[in-house]
């Protein structure tokens, strides 16, 4: 059997550049010029380009990709396109195209094997009602495949993570565990059971994004990837000069992950996330949470949710319809408030 795992040194989200690093790249990188119709650029870490087209229309453009997260070549492709895909989903857009990014070591990856990755990432774009137009490939020494993704939104439509405000309620569409159950399924730790419940995660479209920037009582938004939960939110908190207050017992977390990261199984990136932003993190004395737990909310997911700002009149409505849109996992997992920039965890 193909274990496309043991081809990369990372897999998924967890092959990120860590935030303090990828910040020291970009520190001489002239990327603030002013652009008029360039919505959003790379001011606030946001998920995506957008460029405004005219007084209707706007181009959300991105691109995503990584290295195998789980070993089955056709559920690594709908894994990667449905990740991608997200990031236009997050800024409010509806997907239009996309264009698959693929590396590949072609002298020691079966071709049926590469050809299942497509695969999989031509199924989730169908799913999704888009073409995939095209795209680029290499020869590299270790398997890649993601996209690049175009889509639209209204310029006034568009939704930033830069944009809570105090008083919202912070509600998250997704379970977390992602980063700590594909760990362990490198590992061979993982049962069948718990890989059915972490893939049905991951390539669950985060299409409801769409509809959800239609509403005013939706401030801010972005989905939870790399960084984790806390990275992500601490995104939201800059771009907004907002605090934020979290309670871990109100977070979505995957059953099965509870029991992994309680024996220490999280991949390198969580630490190496937590380290990153850990000054910024504030634990109560109240909240006694274990070296595992805080792990948990930097654990880097892939595919991860939709974190959003909203207005607390509109919290039970926005509630009904993630539920009712099959996003049974959505929970208010916090508010945002006025102060100095961070996180307070609560247990």
């Amino acid at each position: 059997m193909i274990r496309l795992t043991q081809y990369s040194h990372g897999g998924g989200c967890g092959c990120k550049i860590a935030p303090a690093k990828l910040q020291e790249i970009l520190s001489e990188v002239p990327l603030n010029q002013v652009w008029k119709q360039l919505l959003v650029g790379t001011q606030t870490s946001d998920d995506a380009a957008v460029y405004q087209i005219n007084d209707h229309q706007a181009l959300v453009l991105t691109t995503d990709f990584f290295m195998p997260i789980v070993d089955e070549p056709v559920d690594f492709g709908r894994i990667a396109a449905t990740n991608a895909l997200s990031d236009v989903y997050a800024m409010g857009g509806t997907p239009i195209l996309a264009l698959a990014v693929l590396g590949m070591p072609i002298n020691t990856l079966p071709m049926e094997a590469i050809q299942g990755i497509m695969l999989g990432g031509a199924t989730v774009c169908q799913e999704a009602g888009i073409p995939l137009a095209g795209g680029h490939s290499i020869d590299s020494p270790e398997p890649i495949f993601g996209l690049v993704a175009a889509g639209l939104v209204h310029p006034m439509q568009v939704q930033r993570n830069a944009t809570a405000k105090p008083g919202d309620k912070l509600i998250l569409t997704k379970p977390l565990g992602i980063g700590v159950m594909t760990t362990a399924l490198k590992k061979g730790q993982l049962t069948p059971d718990a890989y059915e419940s972490v893939l049905k995660v991951m390539t669950q479209l985060n299409r409801v994004g769409a509809t959800l920037a239609t509403n005013p009582d939706v401030h801010a938004m972005t989905d939870i990837t790399g960084f984790g939960l806390l990275g992500h939110l601490l995104e939201v908190c800059r771009g907004s000069a907002v605090r934020a207050e979290i309670s871990l017992s109100l977070i979505p977390i995957l059953s099965f992950a509870l029991n992994l990261a309680s024996q220490g199984i999280f991949p390198g990136a969580a630490r190496r996330n937590w380290d990153g932003y850990q000054s910024q993190i504030h634990l109560t004395e109240l909240s006694n949470l274990t070296e595992w737990e805080t792990l948990l909310l930097a654990d880097p997911q892939t595919s991860g949710g939709l974190l959003l700002a909203v207005a607390p009149n509109s919290v039970s409505t926005i509630l009904e319809q993630l539920l009712a849109e099959g996003y049974g996992y959505s929970r208010v997992i916090g508010e945002c408030t006025e102060g100095e920039v961070g996180i307070e965890v609560k247990r």
